[in-house]
């Protein structure tokens, strides 16, 4: 019966065609989904999805952590998750004044596309990254914070 019981954490790994960013154990990975985001928990059904860009997060221990991905795909295991990311960067990583100059030249392009001659969707696409990267890059420093909350209460 020992096969019944459902796991109590995740193995969670992340990679880029570049690097492997996250090799972690995690009990909560939320990840942006084609048709929306994904919550998993320990012993979810298996699944494979695309993902879209957006924000991306595993919880341990009580702390969250933050990624940026640019598309990709996941794999969902009961005991596992697989994510193989087009791109992704820790909050840390991202260049603010770059993220939003992306935003800014993505913006413009859409404005372009407005005219019927030029394609938006490469517009669209860059925007939803430098969205992700700026939404992520906003929560620097909030995983310090959770651990400092978390020593300090009694």
């Amino acid at each position: 019966m020992a096969d019944d019981v459902l796991p109590t954490r995740l193995q969670f790994e992340l990679a880029t065609p570049e690097r492997l960013l996250v090799r972690d154990w995690a009990v909560a990975v939320s990840v942006p989904g084609r048709e929306g985001y994904l919550g998993i928990l320990p012993g979810h059904a298996p699944l494979l999805s695309e993902l879209k860009p957006g924000e991306l997060t595993y919880t341990q221990d009580g702390s969250t952590h933050y990624l940026a991905v640019g598309g990709g795909f996941v794999e969902v295991l009961p005991d596992r998750v697989t994510v193989l990311a087009d791109t992704a960067e820790r909050a840390e990583e991202i260049d603010l004044p770059r993220a939003q100059q992306a935003r800014r030249r993505a913006e413009d392009e859409l404005k372009k596309s407005a005219d019927a001659t030029v394609d938006g969707e490469p517009a669209q696409a860059a925007l939803a990254r430098a969205m992700a990267r700026l939404a992520v890059a906003a929560r620097r420093g909030e995983t310090r914070k959770e651990e400092q909350r978390r020593i300090a209460q009694p």
